[in-house]
């Protein structure tokens, strides 16, 4: 039945784990878009 999952109940979330991997995220998020930038300005430098 649709209600067998339900009543059967989930595991608990690891929140550290998920608090740990969001963090990680959004370095990479920031770090990328520093990076990207920079080639941008790079290029538009050499080739002025």
């Amino acid at each position: 039945m649709a209600n067998d999952v339900a009543d059967a109940g989930h595991p608990d979330m690891d929140y550290a784990e998920h608090e740990r991997t969001y963090a990680m995220f959004i370095a990479l998020f920031k770090w990328g878009t520093v990076f990207c930038i920079a080639c941008v300005v790079l290029l538009a430098v050499l080739t002025l």
